[in-house]
């Protein structure tokens, strides 16, 4: 691993930030590309099954991650649904979307957090320094998803994006 993923509450917003031994440019491109997407999209043990983007401001990405896992016994086969909303691109420096729990047809859940993204990439000699800002409507918000493991869930999400950017190089 190149480094780990460093995280910060501040207030209702989380801050994700890690740097990949790989090039802007093509760290870019792996949240641009829908098969790219499916590669390491989801904390390990759950697959992208389903993964549509359009991936332009007012485009959409909708996906479903399955639990593949026998190990993770109750998750074992649950699906989950989410869609991003592109609010803003600048390629290769920044994502800006919107970011829902959705269902099969793409409606938004009721009664779960919404998220307002901002994905900044960086280039630092050659690797790039990837910055996850989430906001979140309130602090209870936000801890409902640290409740239900975000923090590892993208923790994992990125050991398996890196993983990928080595193999993809």
């Amino acid at each position: 691993m190149t480094s780990k993923m460093i995280t910060r509450v501040e207030g209702q917003v989380l801050v994700t930030e890690r740097v990949f031994n790989a090039p802007r440019d093509m760290v870019f491109k792996m949240f641009s590309n829908a098969d790219h997407l499916k590669q390491w999209w989801g904390p390990r043990g759950w697959e992208v099954t389903v993964s549509e983007i359009d991936f332009r401001p007012g485009g959409q990405w909708h996906y479903c991650m399955k639990c593949m896992d026998k190990n993770q016994e109750d998750f074992f086969g649950m699906e989950s649904w989410g869609k991003s909303v592109y609010q803003e691109i600048d390629e290769p420096k920044k994502i800006v979307l919107i970011d829902y729990f959705s269902d099969a047809e793409g409606n938004n859940a009721e009664g779960m957090p919404v998220t307002t993204v901002t994905l900044t990439f960086e280039e630092q000699d050659g690797k790039t320094k990837l910055i996850n800002r989430g906001v979140y409507v309130s602090e209870e918000a936000l801890k409902t998803v640290m409740d239900m493991g975000m923090e590892a869930g993208i923790t994992q999400t990125w050991d398996r994006l890196e993983e990928y950017l080595a193999s993809a190089q």
